[in-house]
């Protein structure tokens, strides 16, 4: 589904990215995590161009991302993306938030765009929500209509960048709940999180980043019981404890 062949990426002289290469088969769910700074962010990012790229390919779904001639909108509708600050529209009810990608990019009718939004916000348990506007919704709610967001997109894949490092500690358990769900279901997803509980129950494929470098990219089995590199039981021993 997505392959991301020898990246590099700079900001100016600095390294961000360095030789990136992993695949993300048709229903995986990877967990990218290390130590702030590691490059976690930035790469996620590039695989549906958020963040360009100066070396290497990155393919999702037989689509290049850095082709010139790929229409990136219509990309990004293809692979949802999932925002550690919710961004949702302040001044539109969910039920707008909804529908606007849909109507904008996909060309459906408001009926039928409004009709994908009700069963998605359902499915992330915040049915009867939809004529209320963010501020008046938690955190949590307010993460789990982003995801119904992009899931009204029909995306192949879905992006979560630190979904819940913005939460209150008792809003993370249902943001959790509704990606575990997801996953059971299927979806292809790319998860940018240090929660190393929901690593351990849900993904199948564990990517560790330092320096903008790729050092373990393995089964979560392998990962949590056997990290071959020095720099990842070192994490591993300090997130855990």
């Amino acid at each position: 589904m997505i392959e991301i062949q020898n990246v590099s990426k700079w900001y100016g002289q600095f390294p961000v990215l360095a030789d990136c290469t992993t695949q993300v088969g048709r229903g995986d769910v990877m967990v990218i995590c290390g130590p702030s700074g590691s490059g976690k962010s930035t790469l996620i990012k590039t695989v549906n161009g958020l963040e360009p790229f100066q070396q290497g390919t990155i393919v999702v779904d037989g689509t290049p991302v850095g082709a010139p001639e790929t229409d990136l909108p219509k990309l990004r509708a293809r692979i949802g993306m999932v925002f550690q600050n919710f961004e949702l529209f302040p001044h539109l009810s969910v039920s707008d938030n909804l529908t606007l990608g849909q109507c904008k990019v996909l060309g459906r009718t408001r009926d039928e765009a409004t009709a994908r939004g009700l069963h998605y916000l359902d499915r992330v348990g915040l049915s009867g929500q939809q004529d209320k506007y963010p501020h008046q919704l938690s955190g949590g709610q307010q993460q789990r209509v982003a995801i119904a967001r992009a899931l009204a997109m029909d995306p192949v894949a879905l992006l979560f960048d630190e979904p819940t490092s913005a939460l209150d500690p008792e809003m993370v358990g249902e943001v959790l709940d509704v990606m575990t769900g997801l996953a059971q279901d299927g979806m292809t997803m790319m998860v940018v999180t240090h929660e190393m509980g929901f690593a351990r129950r849900v993904a199948n494929r564990v990517l560790f980043m330092d320096g903008g470098r790729i050092l373990e990219d393995c089964s979560k089995d392998e990962f949590f019981g056997t990290p071959r590199s020095d720099r990842a039981r070192d994490f591993l021993a300090r997130i855990i404890h």
